[in-house]
């Protein structure tokens, strides 16, 4: 029997894995190790935050994200928690984007706990 690439690739969709659980896209495992800015937060901040809130701020952001800080101090007294936590899609941030990851806002919430350490 002779299999042509259409044929080939029929068969490759047809026995193809698939999944659409988010499930396995977040890690429930307790975080053990402490949190701090250099070593966590500043990646988070880099990959999520940093289109807007940059040095200086775009897009309507009012402050920048970029140093240690600058996030220590709109986790004290901007609510930067709160915005990343919400379920209000208005007040939301990153705006316009799905709402982070949850093992990300649980680092995040762990360096607060942690008591926002530089590093």
């Amino acid at each position: 029997m002779k299999l042509t690439y259409t044929s080939i690739l029929a068969l490759l969709l047809l026995f193809n894995c698939s999944n659409d659980s988010e499930d396995d896209l977040t890690d429930d495992t307790p975080i053990t190790e402490t949190i701090t800015y250099t070593g966590h937060i500043k990646s988070i901040m880099d990959n999520n935050c940093i289109n807007c809130h940059s040095n200086p701020p775009v897009n309507g952001a009012p402050m920048a994200l970029t140093t240690y800080e600058t996030v220590k101090e709109s986790m004290l007294n901007r609510n930067l928690f709160g915005r990343i936590t919400t379920d209000n899609t208005a007040l939301l941030m990153p705006v316009g984007g799905p709402k982070l990851p949850q093992n990300l806002i649980d680092q995040v919430e762990q360096w607060e706990t942690d008591g926002l350490l530089e590093e």
